[in-house]
């Protein structure tokens, strides 16, 4: 009988820790659904923004598969670019496979790869086309109801026919992504405060939330010297705690008719 009682505990304890141990990997994966897209058009190929944005990308992209700093890890991630030669052209998406084990570097010559800087780039921006390309990955991976990060690296202006010489900024419909989750957030880096004040004030919205920082805000990480990857953990650290502040910002949700 003690011998059973011997062989029934250690069952229990292997399981037990079998047990913890899937519950661990999994609650360590994460909910979130991230997708990162990058602006192709000319405009912001040309722009001193555009190896800037790689380059922090490449960083960024690093803390979130590692959940360095308190960054959110991930439990899907597709990156792919905003525009094309057409409009509404479907573009390729990367998976989260394409960036892991991969160093800082790697990443960057990664993404360097994946958006070859030209010299001419494609004419559109199509913002609505990357719209609704995340909602039928979104629903045809049954991600639905998963919270959702969208980040997008461009100047922000919309390439639509102008009304009064001004651009509509109505005309972009974030209505795809409305009913895909609870908590949706749209984040657009390396805009200036002119467009980033229309996308908060003039883009229809009723469930996204939308966050914009400027190219100048963005450049600080650089200008400043706060990051730098390998042995200078303080700067690592000051590089996390500034990409929580200035844009993994927690977004209230504002209603826009």
């Amino acid at each position: 009988m003690r011998k059973l009682a011997i062989t029934i505990s250690l069952i229990f304890i292997v399981f037990s820790v079998g047990c913890n141990k899937l519950n661990s990997e999994s609650s360590s994966k994460g909910r979130l659904v991230m997708f990162i897209g990058v602006d192709i058009s000319g405009s912001f190929m040309k722009s001193k923004n555009f190896k800037d944005s790689l380059r922090f990308l490449s960083h960024y992209i690093y803390g979130h598969l590692h959940g360095q700093g308190g960054l959110e890890k991930p439990n899907s991630l597709f990156i792919g670019s905003i525009g094309g030669a057409k409009a509404n052209e479907s573009k390729t998406f990367y998976p989260i496979e394409t960036f892991q084990d991969k160093s800082i570097v790697q990443i960057e010559k990664q993404l360097h790869k994946i958006f070859p800087r030209q010299k001419i780039g494609n004419p559109f921006t199509d913002y609505n086309a990357f719209f609704g390309q995340i909602q039928h990955f979104v629903e045809s991976r049954k991600l639905v109801m998963r919270p959702i990060s969208i980040v997008m690296l461009s100047d922000g202006i919309p390439d639509t026919p102008k009304k009064n010489g001004k651009h509509d900024y109505r005309s972009l419909k974030l209505k795809p992504l409305e009913n895909l989750s609870r908590n949706v957030t749209l984040r657009l880096l390396y805009t200036d405060a002119v467009v980033g004040t229309n996308w908060q004030t003039r883009v229809p919205r009723q469930r996204v939330k939308v966050w914009t920082q400027d190219a100048n805000v963005m450049r600080y990480w650089k200008a400043r010297n706060i990051m730098l990857p390998g042995k200078e953990i303080a700067k690592q650290e000051k590089f996390y705690a500034w990409v929580k502040s200035n844009v993994d910002f927690n977004v209230r949700l504002k209603r826009v008719d």
